[in-house]
């Protein structure tokens, strides 16, 4: 995951939701100009899907501008990554954790007890 926000608030995020994911800041850094969503005319909103393989990296998926709006949900930006939702139903490489369907769709501390 990579966020635009300095990592000190990323980090505190992460620990309030018990995320373990590498999680990296492109805070005043180049990253957003490398990938295509800070130009010369300014800002715009893109997304990607990245794979790490050992070393080396491949961008899988990107849309920008317009074409985000079509992406909808949150489920739909899972559907894009590599190994989609990793739900129990799904094909994933061994040892990759999965999941039972729609038991994560929800912020740990945002359950009522």
């Amino acid at each position: 995951m990579v966020s635009r926000a300095p990592l000190e608030k990323i980090q505190q995020y992460k620990t309030r939701m018990g995320w373990t994911i590498p999680w990296y800041s492109s805070f005043e850094s180049d990253f957003n100009y490398d990938v295509g969503v800070t130009t010369a005319e300014g800002e715009r909103h893109g997304a990607s899907v990245f794979l790490r393989d050992g070393d080396d990296i491949y961008r899988t998926y990107f849309t920008g501008a317009r074409g985000v709006e079509y992406l909808g949900s949150f489920w739909t930006y899972l559907d894009l990554t590599p190994y989609g939702r990793q739900e129990t139903w799904e094909d994933s490489p061994e040892g990759w954790p999965q999941t039972k369907p729609y038991e994560w769709n929800r912020r740990h501390d945002e359950y009522d007890v």
